[in-house]
């Protein structure tokens, strides 16, 4: 189904990259500040589909609903020199809390309207008419590609497996190109 063009692009895309995880949840972060141990099924997913695809976690963070920290977040993912690829996980909905897309996509240089698009459409045969609740968003940023995605564990697997894994590469190759 790729074209030659796009086979080529892959060949010449990076093998290897270096992901960023930021979890955004309140209720897991406060959990956290007191101590106790924070069950994250989602983040713990996102990790291991990206290590079993042969790429590596350079860091994994949770934090709240903040439009401070997760812009504190994507500047320290931007400043790593180790990181390739940055995925926030969680608060994309439509509550007045929900503000990750929001707080990001103004950095974002270019958006990836597809990566939404396509998230929502393989959603909707698994899930039906609720996906219309969900917002995703995909673009990159000085040769950095960034995703906000829903913090389900399912909406995770299915972005990783279907749309992140797959062209993560390719995006990040042609987000480097001078």
């Amino acid at each position: 189904m790729e074209s030659n063009t796009t086979k080529m692009h892959k060949k010449h895309a990076p093998k290897t990259l270096g992901f960023a995880v930021i979890v955004v949840s309140t209720s897991r972060y406060e959990k956290a500040k007191t101590g106790k141990i924070v069950e994250d099924p989602s983040g713990d997913l996102a990790v291991s589909l990206i290590e079993k695809a042969g790429h590596k976690v350079i860091f994994k963070s949770i934090i709240p609903d903040s439009q401070a920290m997760i812009r504190t977040e994507l500047r320290k993912a931007m400043l790593s020199k180790e990181v390739d690829v940055i995925v926030f996980c969680g608060g994309t909905g439509v509550s007045p809390s929900d503000v990750t897309i929001e707080t990001i996509e103004p950095f974002l240089e270019k958006i990836l309207p597809g990566f939404g698009e396509l998230f929502r459409w393989l959603s909707y045969q698994e899930t039906g008419s609720a996906v219309i609740l969900s917002r995703a968003l995909g673009g990159v940023t000085e040769g950095k590609a960034v995703f906000c995605i829903p913090g389900s564990p399912r909406a995770v697997r299915l972005c990783f497996e279907k749309l992140i894994l797959p062209e993560a590469s390719h995006i990040v190759k042609h987000a480097r190109e001078r």
